[in-house]
């Protein structure tokens, strides 16, 4: 686990991010889905914690969103273990061990196109977090009709600032 920044983390509820959110998909209990641009414009001016679920070699080699100039902090906490990509048992642990962290705290989940940000969002909402939202279409987002990433969703599709790992 490591993090980014030293930002004092202190929220009350984020009613600003609650009603940017598409709504919890069917049966599932989580905040919602919010739009990158969105989850970036909230945590401009707002505390949060931006969890970056995927693993180091993608954090390294693919990058990581950049949240200087912000007032969220940004953690790495693989939800999958690699190279086999089974589950990170110790995900919620290492979650809780992140100074600063609450239970009322706005928690942002991010992977590379939304699935695994999505099983981190529920799992941290069965264990008491309020807040917990995932990023829509990720840091790359799916593949367009040419097989590319990163060009019609998620975080880098929108331009939102990131730095190379």
């Amino acid at each position: 686990m490591a993090l980014s920044s030293q930002v004092q983390l202190q929220a009350n509820e984020p009613a600003e991010l609650l009603s940017k959110a598409a709504p919890a998909r069917k049966g599932l209990n989580y905040c919602g889905d919010i739009a990158p641009e969105d989850a970036y414009e909230f945590i401009r001016s707002n505390p949060a914690l931006v969890i970056d679920v995927r693993t180091m070699p993608e954090w390294q080699f693919v990058g990581v969103p950049d949240l200087h100039g912000t007032k969220a902090k940004l953690a790495t906490v693989s939800w999958k273990n690699y190279p086999d990509f089974s589950p990170n048992t110790q995900f919620a642990y290492e979650l809780g061990t992140i100074a600063g962290i609450t239970k009322n705290m706005p928690l942002l989940f991010i992977c590379r196109s939304g699935g695994r940000s999505l099983d981190a969002a529920l799992a941290m909402t069965q264990t008491g977090y309020r807040y917990c939202f995932n990023i829509e279409g990720g840091f790359e987002g799916e593949p367009d009709a040419s097989g590319h990433r990163s060009t019609a969703q998620g975080w880098k599709a929108n331009k939102l600032p990131w730095k190379q790992g």
